[in-house]
């Protein structure tokens, strides 16, 4: 089994052209997956290859026609014809897309170089099976080039008429011993010619049991393969998974602190409703008390306005009183006056 290495990995939205249509993009993934592309050292091929979970999406051989294109800034597609498909691949950033068809560039590159030296090699093994082909087709083995033709077996030389008829006749039984024993290797030759044909179809059938299985283990070697791949991208794919998860984990909790301050927040926020509250509460006694303490006020203003003017007609009439009595003061002082003349003149 070739063992397969991821030696480059992306992340992107998978798409496939619509069988139907041929014209409209239908989405093979949910969301961005790892698009890698994978060395086969064995082979010598190059593949790219993505997982949806643990379903193939992507499980593309390069060869040196294919073609990826840019369609925009952030899109590109090539045509895989054994597949019968096409890819199309949207990126996070033209960065990505960039970087990504310089990758297939060089690995078409690649598989280019590879498959000039394999087709070399096979040019260079098959040279000498054709040329012993060509020997053993200009010399067949058949009957005649053993036995002779016919002229050859039955025709005796010319020069065996000169000969006398006893002489003649040996030759003639021995020639016809030859030609018996001749016949015997004629009729073995073709039993062993016919024993060959049936071999020969046994062969073929058997060389073609040998092919179909051949064929099925070679499918099973690729299927294995696929699976190795897919395994080596579940790794991958579950490495990654760890690496979001410890990062889930983490936001996660800074959450959580982040959702202990808020709670924190809260109950300082319901303290100070609740003072806010009382003070309101006070707020509001504090105001009908100032209410309370104006209208005593404003009593005690109008009685105390009374009696600035109570005491105003009270100040005018001591006045008017003290006028008076300095009246009668002066009066009496006057009445002193006379009684004290009066007195001393007497």
């Amino acid at each position: 089994m070739s063992l397969e290495q991821p030696i480059y990995s992306t992340r992107a939205h998978v798409f496939q052209i619509d069988p139907n249509t041929k014209k409209n993009w239908v989405p093979t993934s949910k969301h961005a997956v790892t698009v890698s592309y994978f060395y086969d050292s064995v082979r010598n091929v190059y593949r790219i290859i993505s997982l949806d979970g643990s379903k193939a999406i992507i499980n593309s051989t390069i060869s040196p026609n294919m073609t990826f294109t840019k369609t925009s800034q952030k899109f590109g597609q090539w045509a895989d014809s054994r597949a019968n498909t096409v890819y199309g691949l949207g990126f996070s950033s033209e960065n990505h897309l960039r970087k990504f068809a310089e990758k297939f560039a060089e690995f078409k590159e690649a598989a280019r170089i590879a498959k000039e030296k394999s087709q070399e090699k096979m040019e260079l093994a098959s040279t000498p099976s054709q040329e012993s082909a060509v020997g053993d087709m200009q010399s067949p083995l058949t009957p005649e080039s053993i036995n002779g033709t016919d002229e050859e077996r039955t025709t005796p030389d010319i020069t065996h008429n000169a000969l006398p008829f006893s002489h003649s006749s040996a030759i003639n039984k021995h020639w016809e011993a030859e030609l018996a024993a001749l016949k015997g290797n004629n009729a073995k030759l073709t039993a062993a010619l016919l024993e060959s044909t049936a071999n020969v179809k046994q062969w073929k059938q058997q060389l073609a049991a040998y092919q179909e299985e051949a064929e099925r283990l070679h499918k099973r070697v690729t299927e294995l393969e696929c699976m190795s791949s897919q395994a080596n991208l579940i790794k991958t794919h579950k490495t990654e998974l760890n690496q979001t998860i410890e990062e889930l984990e983490s936001a996660l909790k800074a959450k959580e602190e982040e959702i202990e301050g808020l709670k924190e927040e809260v109950d300082n926020a319901r303290q100070l409703q609740a003072q806010r509250d009382a003070l309101a509460l006070k707020l509001q006694e504090t105001e009908a008390r100032s209410r309370d303490l104006e209208g005593q006020l404003a009593d005690l203003e109008q009685r105390l306005e009374s009696s600035q003017l109570g005491q105003e007609a009270f100040r005018k009439n001591l006045r008017t009183l003290l006028e008076i009595l300095d009246g009668k003061i002066f009066e009496l002082t006057e009445l002193r006056d006379s009684l004290a003349k009066l007195v001393e003149g007497s």
